[in-house]
């Protein structure tokens, strides 16, 4: 039983690279520089650090079968903790951001589809 839960959370885990690489993709032909990704603080994790210009984004990759599913798998509690990942991560690496700062998801459906959500949540939201 343990390896059945093992094998699962492998497959997990590549469908979730496989979602930020796709995202990453997506925000690379729209113009932006990914900085990092998967990028651990002692808050929590940002999956994508993007920035084009002076706007520095915090993307959240979520998959799921079906996108809508995606958006409703982020929530209050992680918008938080993505938030405080976001401050954490300026105080140490303040270089990486510019004048705007915004929070976008990356939905992606089990049949590949993406779907960028731009401005998805506001801190405090």
């Amino acid at each position: 039983m343990a390896e059945a839960r093992q094998k699962r959370g492998r497959a997990a885990d590549r469908r979730g690279v496989a979602a930020e690489e796709a995202a990453a993709a997506l925000l690379a032909r729209a113009g932006f520089s990914v900085l990092a990704r998967r990028i651990r603080t002692g808050a929590g994790e940002i999956d994508i650090l993007a920035r084009r210009g002076d706007l520095t984004l915090v993307v959240e990759v979520k998959a799921r079968p079906r996108p809508e599913e995606a958006a409703f798998a982020i929530s209050s509690r992680q918008r938080a903790r993505l938030a405080a990942s976001a401050e954490a991560l300026l105080a140490a690496r303040p270089d990486w951001f510019g004048a705007g700062l915004r929070f976008d998801a990356v939905l992606v459906g089990g049949d590949g589809e993406l779907r960028w959500v731009a401005d998805a949540f506001r801190p405090g939201d």
